[in-house]
């Protein structure tokens, strides 16, 4: 009987000390994640679409080594895709303290942080795909060089729509 009580007791503290507790320091962990799927996913997405598009500009190479810095082009714009996520995770975590940061704050943080890094995912495998294509394409048929560049844009558009939800979220 006494364990009993002792255990209610317990919870009845626990309980207490939860819901007067609005800042708990296990809101900060939301944030945190936030700021690491920023950066995590990102570059995942940059890193997919470098190596891929990267391999279809040493293929093409072999080729026509005079279209090498022409082809280049994917690989640059997937690099991007990582300084999408180092500029939202820098501002998520500048915005978490331990002094007022709520559990809303937290999960607004991870919604943030999680809409930058799975864009910039999505959009990396679209420009890694298309690269490693259009670059092999555009070695044996130099026309469809701007067609490249234009699916190429609407695949980084992707992790720009991303980015602004982002910085919305973060910034309301």
């Amino acid at each position: 009987m006494v364990l009993m009580n002792l255990s209610y007791s317990m919870m009845a503290l626990a309980d207490e000390t939860a819901t007067d507790v609005p800042t708990a320091h296990s809101a900060s962990f939301f944030g945190f994640m936030g700021v690491a799927s920023a950066i995590i996913f990102a570059n995942l997405g940059s890193a997919y679409g470098t190596a891929k598009s990267g391999v279809g500009v040493s293929s093409m190479g072999v080729l026509k080594p005079e279209l090498i810095m022409k082809s280049i082009v994917p690989v640059v714009m997937a690099g991007i895709l990582g300084i999408y996520g180092l500029i939202v995770a820098v501002i998520l975590n500048q915005n978490i303290n331990e002094t007022d940061y709520t559990y809303y704050l937290g999960y607004k943080h991870l919604a943030s942080g999680l809409s930058c890094g799975l864009s910039a995912l999505a959009a990396g495998l679209a420009i890694g795909i298309v690269g490693d294509a259009g670059v092999r394409a555009n070695g044996q048929q130099e026309k469809i060089f701007v067609g490249m560049i234009l699916i190429l844009i609407f695949g980084e558009a992707l992790a720009l729509y991303g980015l602004i939800v982002s910085l919305i979220l973060t910034s309301g």
